[in-house]
């Protein structure tokens, strides 16, 4: 067996393990400063919507034109009064996208086009586009994602609890924001290609998140019938076990988004698959991310607050506080994931050693 599949074998045993939960503060605050960056990104930078959004017209050609796409950039800025953006075509043609341009104002930028690139009027072939298209690809969007929302939070409800749909909730707002953060502080230009991304993650993160759900669901069963782990210990192995799944998926898709954004969108500058690569590559991690640092944590830390869980904390710190008095090892009543009878205390460092069994006495005595 390699050297990860060994590691997530002893993780799901609950041999080795990282506290995630012990140190949720630090992944909350993290999560809080990206968050607030994405944000203040969008206020003061806002966020640079493309043509389909603004409206306004698309100038290509058939034909080579003898000057760069940087010269053309130029020409068409100079000639629009807006930020031109310029693509060369696979045929060596160019394609001229300008924002908030009128039928008139497109036709003289078309002269103008003609005699700087040396190009014939009628080789050049104008497209204006409305707004209100855009609006509507806004307004659907917007109301899929509300639709999306509210099932969501419907379904984790009834399949687990509440507090599992509060936070996934917040996990994929969280998600989202940092996503939008990043155009905003990229400049990528926000196309329907965007709004097809960020809606794609957000199926992703959902998954991640409801595969740790769900051993968590497995976990907690009988949780009160026994004084051997806390809710959030029994949380935290529940991250712990999924743990090398969730790396193995996210690592998995996210190397053919990144071949889309580096190689498609880098070197081919395709400008279609910069649109959706950023958002899938960047709403990938996040959605992995929050389903391991922010999502589960916050299932612990609402659980904890209810009176049974409070109850059953401090029997469990009880008893290994008397066990720990007559110098025993704290064993308990029983494993706390599954039915695995090898189960150590949750939480370990990945790597510590385990101190082995006893039979209630300290090294030393008889």
């Amino acid at each position: 067996m390699s050297r990860l599949g060994n590691l997530g074998a002893r993780l799901y045993r609950g041999e080795v393990g990282y506290d995630f939960i012990r140190n949720r503060k630090i992944w909350y605050g993290v999560s809080i400063l990206i968050t607030i960056t994405a944000i203040v990104a969008v206020a003061v930078g806002g966020l640079n919507m493309g043509i389909e959004f603004k409206g306004g017209a698309v100038f290509t050609t058939d034909t080579k034109a003898k000057i760069s796409t940087a010269q053309a950039t130029d020409v068409a800025t100079e000639a629009s009064g807006h930020m031109a953006i310029v693509q060369e075509l696979g045929n060596g043609g160019l394609r001229i996208q300008i924002t908030e341009v009128g039928t008139a104002k497109a036709n003289e930028i078309k002269e103008t086009l003609s005699d700087e690139l040396g190009i014939p009027a009628e080789e050049i072939n104008a497209d204006l586009v409305g707004p209100s298209w855009g609006e509507q690809i806004a307004n659907k969007a917007w109301t899929g994602l509300g639709v999306f929302m509210v099932l969501v939070v419907v379904y984790l409800a009834i399949a687990f609890e509440w507090r599992m749909a509060v936070a996934a909730l917040i996990a994929l707002i969280h998600d989202i924001t940092i996503t939008v953060g990043v155009y905003a502080l990229v400049g990528f230009e926000v196309t329907p290609g965007t709004v097809i991304g960020l809606l794609t993650i957000l199926g992703y993160s959902l998954y991640d998140t409801v595969v740790v759900f769900d051993s968590l669901k497995e976990g907690q069963k009988d949780i009160t019938k026994q004084t051997r782990y806390t809710y959030s210990e029994i949380a935290n192995r529940s991250i712990n076990s999924t743990l090398v799944r969730s790396i193995n998926t996210t690592v998995v898709a996210l190397l053919p988004v990144a071949g889309l954004l580096f190689i498609g969108g880098g070197v081919l500058g395709a400008g279609m698959l910069n649109d959706i690569s950023l958002s899938l590559f960047v709403g990938l991690a996040a959605g992995a991310y929050s389903s391991i640092f922010i999502a589960t944590p916050l299932v612990a830390d609402l659980k904890e607050r209810e009176p049974q869980m409070k109850a059953l904390k401090k029997r469990v710190l009880a008893k290994r506080a008397a066990a720990a008095a007559r110098g025993e090892s704290p064993e308990g009543d029983g494993p706390a994931y599954g039915n695995d009878e090898t189960t150590e205390t949750a939480g370990a460092v990945v790597g510590q050693r385990q101190q082995p069994r006893g039979h209630g006495r300290t090294p030393g005595k008889r």
